[in-house]
């Protein structure tokens, strides 16, 4: 009984493996140039796509590869303009991309992982399972279908990348880096890495591992307690990485790349958001050099947490300001559909 031969993902091939394979299979070693660009340019999601191969090259290449694209499974609109949107991945997951559009910018909200294991308890990521890390290009495929949301909706060009959807990016190293090479590469998206926000709940050891990378993007914290008796509580993975842990690792960041970090704080209402809780975030930015966006927070069914009332929030936004902190106030977006990170996608499974 023959075997049948299980395609490749041209994606996961460089431009010079391409190149190996198309001259051992008896053509022109530039094509392998031509196919990288229609990938990583033009974002072809099928050999059909590359009209300028002959036919017999578009034929051999379906023959042995496949480009494992996805599709949007459902998409949200919020009436302030969010587009919420679960994509279908080639194995049946699904994953959440956010499009956010505001007056100066057009940010697209990427996930890194199919489900999350950190068990963050405010997150409605953090109560499903991690099934498998994005591949590079299923990353990449989140960014180019938001921008096309942005283009299609408001007729404007995606400006901005934050990975601060589903999973944690550090936990998805080599595939998360590699997705922004494709991003920013003038072979790619040729988007500038300081449009690009990295967002992580703390591994030390990551942060400094990106350091000694010399990433030029930019980093977050998803901090939300600057003391560890507090953190421990929502954040499990502060129990292994320490704020003092954190900070050491964060300024080695900091020298290595002259990136100022940002520092995520949702604000839950009668755990965090007291003047004592805010006093602690000012002592944590003076050790970091960083500034502080002040989120408020999307109620989830798993989580009794709810957000903190305006007052409490202009005062604790009003103390860290009068000290010097730079400090911008995040309005939440989407609350007419499922906003927060995990909740559509986990609707989609259920």
């Amino acid at each position: 009984m023959t075997k049948i031969q299980q395609k490749q993902d041209i994606r996961k091939m460089n431009v010079d493996q391409i190149k190996n394979w198309m001259t051992e299979h008896g053509e022109k070693a530039f094509r392998a140039k031509q196919i990288y660009e229609w990938i990583w340019k033009k974002s072809a999601h099928s050999f059909d796509e590359m009209t300028n191969l002959s036919l017999a090259t578009r034929q051999l290449m379906n023959e042995h590869f496949v480009i494992h694209s996805l599709d949007v499974a459902k998409k949200q609109h919020s009436n302030d303009g969010t587009i919420k949107s679960a994509f279908k991945l080639f194995d049946g997951n699904l994953v959440e991309g956010v499009l956010i559009p505001a007056t100066d910018r057009m940010t697209a909200c990427v996930s890194s992982q199919v489900g999350c294991s950190l068990t963050c308890k405010f997150c409605a990521t953090g109560y499903m399972d991690r099934k498998r890390n994005l591949e590079a290009g299923e990353i990449y495929d989140q960014v180019v279908a938001i921008a096309q949301q942005a283009e299609k909706t408001f007729n404007a060009p995606l400006t901005n990348i934050v990975y601060m959807g589903m999973g944690e990016p550090l936990l998805n190293y080599a595939n998360v880096l590699k997705s922004i090479e494709y991003i920013t590469s003038p072979e790619g998206l040729n988007m500038s890495p300081k449009r690009i926000t990295v967002s992580t709940a703390g591994i030390a050891k990551m942060i400094t591992k990106l350091a000694d990378d010399e990433v030029r993007f930019r980093l977050a914290l998803s901090l939300h307690a600057a003391n560890d008796t507090k953190r421990n509580q929502i954040m499990p993975i502060n129990e292994s990485n320490s704020l003092d842990n954190l900070a050491e690792a964060l300024n080695y960041f900091y020298k290595k790349t002259g990136n100022r970090i940002t520092f995520e704080y949702i604000v839950f209402n009668n755990f965090n958001d007291t003047l004592q809780d805010a006093k602690e975030l000012w002592e944590f930015c003076k050790r970091v050099p960083a500034r502080v966006n002040i989120i408020e927070y999307n109620p989830i069914a798993e989580a009794d947490f709810k957000n903190t009332e305006a007052d409490r929030l202009d005062k604790f936004a009003a103390f860290l300001e009068d000290r010097g902190v730079s400090v911008h106030v995040r309005r939440s977006r989407g609350k007419d559909i499922d906003a927060a990170c995990g909740q559509l996608a986990n609707k989609e499974t259920n």
